[in-house]
């Protein structure tokens, strides 16, 4: 009798576990719509959702763009990855200001999101690969099965030499990370540990007119969060300035 007591404890308890062990992914594997209202790279987005949430495109790596110091000034030269720009105006030309389809993945060390984006049916992350824009990621980025189809558009990108398969010999954003470590703190900088309207760097600014730049009113809003520069809420701040510079 205490044999079989025992025996149906054990059950319970495993059937438990395996609940448990569920929940997280469950939580983390869902669909959304939201607005993109800023390309911060190549694989990098702000969307707004009640909050502005960073999400981290899932199982690609784009090349390292130099982020704009606080003070609004352009980043050195060579903190620029090759080829950086070009896959952040790529990716701004398919998603910025648009309602995309947020596929969640996981939620990454930076307190990013990780996701897959599409577009009107268009599968973003795929189509970064196909472009040259990106690479097929490996590492923690890689899902066990479903990288296949990414690698097959990274071999048919390379072959063609589109977009950074024609750079003579192609630098890995990893590698070029440890190169520069100190370049990119922008990029692997949570929400969470920066919180709106608490950001270290954040001046005394408060009026479109004060801004030298677009990517200045960008950190003013999302990071200083300084409300009177998108006075329409849309999240574009400084639009003549933002749009003038062709955001």
């Amino acid at each position: 009798m205490n044999y079989f007591r025992l025996l149906i404890c054990a059950l319970l308890l495993s059937a438990a576990g395996r609940a448990l062990a569920a929940a997280p992914q469950s939580d983390a594997a869902h669909d959304f719509t939201a607005k993109v209202i800023a390309v911060l790279d190549g694989d990098t987005v702000l969307i707004r959702r009640g909050a502005m949430v960073k999400i981290r495109l899932a199982e690609i790596d784009a090349p390292e763009v130099g982020h704009a110091g606080t003070d609004g000034q352009s980043a050195s030269p060579q903190m620029e990855q090759p080829f950086g720009e070009i896959s952040k105006r790529s990716l701004t030309e398919m998603v910025l200001g648009k309602q995309v389809n947020v596929a969640t993945r996981a939620v990454d060390q930076y307190g990013r999101l990780v996701a897959k984006l599409s577009v009107n049916g268009l599968d973003v992350n795929a189509e970064q690969v196909r472009l040259g824009m990106a690479w097929a990621a490996v590492g923690w980025r890689q899902s066990r099965h479903g990288n296949h189809p990414l690698l097959a558009s990274q071999a048919e990108a390379r072959q063609a030499r589109r977009g950074l398969w024609a750079l003579d010999n192609p630098v890995l954003p990893g590698d070029w990370r440890k190169q520069h470590p100190n370049a990119f703190t922008e990029k692997h900088q949570s929400a969470a540990q920066t919180p709106v309207g608490m950001s270290s760097g954040c001046g005394k600014k408060q009026y479109c007119s004060e801004m030298r730049s677009c990517e200045e009113a960008r950190h003013y809003l999302t990071q200083c969060g300084v409300k009177s520069l998108d006075g329409n809420g849309d999240g574009l701040p400084c639009e003549r300035l933002c749009v003038r510079a062709g955001e």
